[in-house]
């Protein structure tokens, strides 16, 4: 089993962030590495509330990840099983960790996505995880 953690700034109080994390509205707007929709965000935001998000990538590829909240602490803690349906971790369950601290004017977001199933897993998702903070951290320009 293998992880990785990313570490970003995003310009606007923890609170903000919390919920653009675990609110469908909010998932529609950065979930997924590219400019493509999401098609499916559903949500129950507490422990042991499930999600399913499906999104569409610009190469019309269609992918769905599904779980449950196992710790939900706002605007401070989340952490979820990760379920990834159509590739190689296909019937793996790994796990999502995500600390936000509140930083100056920001939130500092430390996400960790664990128990991965390979180093190519990781890899794939190091540069999923990339493209979608990149995105949600367009979500709230400085």
């Amino acid at each position: 089993m293998t992880s990785l953690t990313l570490v970003r700034t995003i310009a606007a109080r923890p609170s903000l962030v919390f919920e653009a994390l675990v609110e469908p509205d909010g998932i529609r707007g950065w979930w997924g590495p590219d400019g493509g929709p999401v098609l499916v965000a559903e949500t129950e935001p507490r422990v042991g509330g499930r999600f399913l998000v499906r999104f569409r990538m610009l190469d019309g590829t269609e992918h769905e990840s599904s779980g449950e909240y196992l710790d939900y602490d706002p605007p401070h803690r989340l952490a979820m099983s990760w379920h990834w349906s159509g590739d190689e971790d296909e019937g793996g369950t790994s796990r999502i960790d995500i600390r936000l601290r509140a930083v100056g004017s920001g939130t500092e977001l430390t996400f960790t996505h664990a128990q991965l199933a390979s180093d190519a897993s990781r890899d794939s998702h190091s540069w999923g995880w990339n493209g979608a903070l990149d995105k949600l951290e367009a979500m709230f320009p400085a």
